[in-house]
């Protein structure tokens, strides 16, 4: 679950089957009791029927916890930790961070550290599009070092400069209005 979208269906897939539970989190269901086996079929194909997918082996429980963190921390919080994020993950996850790193990087194939930063590009492509901030802002608001830390960041992963994109997105914008 990767979304409150997400969450509200999987709520109510859980009242459609009477399983009551106590969490019910970004990426996490904590059950107030133990489900048959036919439930949890029911549950699973519901969820697949929706787009979603209930995830049982605990390496997969586990990198989904970690992106589910990483994409909160950067889409849905207001202001990212003052703590380095390898202590907010572990803290949030209640594990040893290498330990996570290994695992996280062994089966996504990329790290940690390179999953946040195309998250916070992302951020950036949508706060860009709101222009609600400047790229100063932007740039303080997910603690970048400096603005063209920022923006050397950004068209590496892009292969644009921020105001090329902004630019580029307006246009497309405008040419959709005079269609």
């Amino acid at each position: 679950m990767v979304s409150l979208r997400c969450k509200m269906m999987v709520k109510e897939e859980l009242r459609k089957l009477g399983i009551h539970y106590v969490v019910l989190d970004l990426g996490m269901v904590e059950l107030l009791v133990d489900i048959t086996d036919e439930q949890r079929a029911e549950f699973k194909i519901n969820l697949l029927k929706s787009g979603l997918e209930l995830l049982e082996d605990h390496r997969s429980i586990l990198i989904e916890r970690i992106k589910n963190v990483i994409t909160e921390m950067v889409h849905y919080s207001d202001e990212l930790p003052d703590t380095n994020y390898s202590d907010y993950i572990s803290e949030k996850i209640g594990q040893d961070y290498t330990y996570l790193s290994n695992i996280f990087s062994e089966v996504k194939g990329i790290t940690i550290q390179q999953f946040i930063i195309l998250h916070k590009i992302e951020r950036v492509k949508e706060l860009l599009l709101y222009d609600e901030l400047n790229l100063t802002e932007i740039s303080y608001k997910l603690h970048y070092s400096s603005v063209a830390h920022l923006s050397n960041q950004f068209k590496k992963i892009t292969g644009l400069s921020p105001s090329f994109y902004k630019k580029l997105k307006q246009k497309r914008s405008q040419h959709l209005e005079n269609l």
